[in-house]
C-alpha cells in the first residue's frame, strides 16, 4: 500500500512557491490547517492567491499570512471577521473576489469531478455576473438564466482532518467537513494535515469521508489551538 505521509510540515509545504494559488480548508475558525499556513508564514512565500471560505481573524488562520502581506488575492464567501483584511481591501492592497458560499463549494467540487465549469442561478443579475457567460435552461419545467462558472485550478489544496491513516484516507468531526472534504479532491497536489496519524488499515471504511486516492502527503499537526469565533452563552 502507498505510504504518503511526509516527515512533518516543511517537507509538505516545500514545493509551494510565490504566486501560487492554494485552497485552504476550513470554515470559520474550524478546520483550519493551522500547522501549514504557521509554515508557510515562516517560509515567507509570497503572492499567493488563496482560495477559502474565510479569511480568518486578524491573529489566526489566514489572518496571519495577511498579517505579513503574503496573499495577493483572496477567493472567499464570508470576510467579516478580519479588520486587517478589510483595511488592505479598502486600501487596493489585495484584490478580493467574494463568491456566494455555495457557488464556492461547487466551483470546488467541480474541479475534483474534473468538471471545468458549473451553471448556476446565483448571482445572475447582480455584480457577481458581471463578465460572464449566462445561458437559458429549463428545469423541472421553470426556464431561467443560469451563470456560468469555472472550476478552481489550484496548485495545492491544504486541509485539516481530525484522523487520517498513512495510506492518506481523512476523516473530519462535524463542522471541519464543510469545505475541508470538497478542497482536498480539488487540488492538484493535497496536503493534510491531521490531528491523529494511524497505520492504514485502522480506520473503518465506512467512516471515511476523504478517499486517500485524492491525498498525496499527509502528516501529523500539533498543538491545535480550537478557538471559539463569536461565543454566545446564556446570562447566569
Amino acid at each position: 500500500m502507498i505510504n504518503r505521509v511526509v516527515k512533518n510540515v516543511d517537507e509538505a509545504i516545500a514545493d509551494i512557491k510565490d504566486g501560487m494559488t492554494l485552497m485552504v480548508g476550513g470554515f470559520g475558525l474550524c478546520g483550519i490547517p493551522e500547522n501549514s499556513i504557521a509554515a508557510l508564514v515562516r517560509k515567507g512565500v509570497k503572492n499567493l492567491t488563496c482560495i477559502s471560505n474565510n479569511a480568518g481573524v486578524d491573529d489566526f488562520g489566514l489572518g496571519l499570512l495577511l498579517q505579513t502581506k503574503q496573499i495577493k488575492k483572496m477567493i472567499s464567501s464570508y470576510v467579516g471577521e478580519n479588520a486587517e483584511f478589510e483595511r488592505q481591501m479598502l486600501s487596493g492592497e489585495l484584490e478580493v473576489e467574494l463568491v456566494p458560499q455555495g457557488t464556492l463549494a461547487t466551483r470546488c467540487m467541480a474541479a475534483g469531478y474534473g468538471m471545468p465549469v458549473i451553471y448556476t442561478p446565483a448571482g445572475v443579475g447582480t455584480e457577481v455576473a458581471e463578465g460572464k457567460e449566462t445561458r437559458r435552461f429549463s428545469f423541472h419545467g421553470v426556464e431561467k438564466e443560469y451563470l456560468m462558472e469555472k472550476a478552481f485550478e489550484a496548485d495545492f489544496a491544504i486541509v485539516k482532518a481530525w484522523k487520517g491513516d498513512t495510506a492518506g484516507n481523512l476523516i473530519y468531526r462535524s463542522t471541519a467537513r464543510n469545505f475541508n472534504p470538497l478542497m482536498a479532491m480539488g487540488g492538484k497536489i493535497t496536503i493534510a494535515e491531521v490531528e491523529h496519524l494511524v497505520p492504514a488499515g485502522e480506520l473503518d471504511p465506512d467512516h471515511v469521508h476523504t478517499p486517500g486516492i485524492y491525498v498525496h502527503r499527509i502528516f501529523e499537526g500539533s498543538h491545535y489551538e480550537k478557538r471559539i469565533e463569536q461565543r454566545t452563552v446564556r446570562k447566569k
